[in-house]
């Protein structure tokens, strides 16, 4: 179907708007669909993936083929790369989406006035919602799933370096809506990989689109942050924190470090600075960081440390500002749980941090007094993630303020409205 509209397009900015005008015509229809014909999709959807593994898998190793050669970091090539397991995991994901329950129609809230008025506040899809990502294939599934789950159109566009895998994904989606007897154009993937498809999304295409959400580098999300003239749910970067208090397992500590580290280092829930109670020096810090470089961590030390294990590399300025998303770590020593939260304060990007701590005290300082999205105890902050939390994925993870906050899942993308049931009343 994109093929074909891509074809008749004269210009970019005409086939943008046509896809705008497509998704908001799919929109109605899917505000409206019942429960059970959304899960119909998505299990289809689940199906046809599983089917198109083959297909699939030879669209990636020709994504991978265009990149060998680009000097682009091992994270993002890790981000990039699919496999039978992530296959088979992105399948898992769309059937655990349509075991959710379904948020539109749910009365969040219901009271009653003196005049006997009755009022429901009620969850309602938000419309259009684009989404705009780069590098991650599996992301055109897990935001198709959890759109339409929500009743909510899509328009997808995937990064240049992503396409092919990205098509043969979008596909199998596109299967599904056939088979549940959903509109096609309830999920469109962008047909073109010409940058001028994101400025024309970024402009709302004629009011096509009611939320941007970017899923991308820092200057991706900023430049969507700085041009949209629609809504936009983003956070710049994950610059994560530990904080290792003199309370702290040792053991415990170094699992967790190593882990929300090392284990996807080009994650946006990775952790990129340590940084170690003074009370802990002499039994935590040399063990946490023998076992960074064990795992091979790069460590940037700050002064202190550098004195207590000299040969490390020193810490700059910039790193305490840096997403490195590579196997690099900044650690420094703070004054106890006072002197992490300064820090923290000074560099976060609101995104995740995490404790390791047995004094309920330090916990509890920890929680009230950080402002970021998620706050983890005694946990690695690569549990920052949607499906983790038991919302079967995620469209990415929003570090504002305003209307959602930390994995963005299928309640994240509804609205609300407000039903107002009477018997005759008027308004003196």
């Amino acid at each position: 179907m994109l093929e074909r509209v891509a074809q008749e397009a004269a210009s970019i900015e005409e086939l943008m708007l046509q896809i705008g005008r497509n998704a908001k015509a799919a929109a109605r229809p899917l505000a409206t669909a019942s429960t059970e014909q959304k899960n119909r999709a998505l299990e289809a959807m689940a199906s046809a993936i599983l089917a198109s593994e083959a297909d699939i898998l030879a669209a990636n190793a020709k994504d991978l083929e265009k990149v060998r050669d680009s000097g682009l970091q091992a994270s993002f090539i890790d981000r990039l790369t699919l496999s039978k397991d992530r296959i088979a995991a992105m399948a898992q994901g769309l059937r655990e989406v349509a075991e959710l329950k379904d948020p539109v129609g749910e009365v969040i809230a219901a009271w009653d006035r003196p005049n006997g008025l009755h009022i429901e506040r009620v969850r309602t899809p938000l419309g259009v919602i684009g989404v705009i990502y780069e590098s991650r294939p599996n992301v055109t599934a897990d935001a198709g799933a959890l759109c339409l789950k929500a009743g909510n159109a899509v328009i997808l566009r995937g990064g240049s370096d992503s396409a092919l895998s990205s098509r043969a994904i979008h596909a199998c989606l596109v299967k599904g809506l056939v088979e549940a007897g959903l509109p096609e154009a309830a999920i469109q993937l962008v047909p073109v990989t010409d940058r001028a498809a994101v400025g024309a999304m970024l402009t709302g295409l004629d009011g096509a689109i009611d939320v941007i959400v970017p899923r991308g580098g820092k200057s991706l999300v900023a430049r969507v942050q700085s041009e949209a003239r629609v809504p936009v749910f983003a956070h710049l970067e994950g610059l994560c924190h530990i904080y290792v208090d003199a309370s702290a397992d040792l053991d415990m500590a170094k699992r967790i470090v190593v882990n929300a580290k090392m284990r996807r280092t080009g994650i946006c829930g990775a952790a990129e600075t340590l940084l170690i109670d003074s009370a802990a020096m002499n039994s935590h810090l040399q063990p946490l960081i023998e076992a960074l470089l064990a795992a091979g961590c790069e460590v940037r030390a700050s002064p202190i440390v550098l004195k207590v294990i000299p040969g490390l590399k020193p810490a700059t300025e910039e790193d305490w500002r840096t997403e490195y998303l590579d196997a690099i770590i900044s650690v420094a020593v703070v004054d106890g749980i006072s002197g992490a939260i300064d820090h923290i304060a000074r560099y976060s990007s609101n995104h995740t941090e995490a404790v390791i701590a047995e004094d309920p005290e330090v916990v509890e300082r920890f929680f009230n007094e950080i402002d970021s999205a998620i706050l983890l105890h005694n946990a690695s902050t690569q549990f920052a993630d949607g499906g983790e939390f038991g919302m079967g994925g995620e469209i990415g993870i929003a570090t504002g303020k305003m209307h959602a906050r930390g994995p963005v899942g299928v309640e994240q993308l509804t609205s609300f409205k407000y039903r107002v049931h009477g018997t005759g009343q008027i308004r003196p």
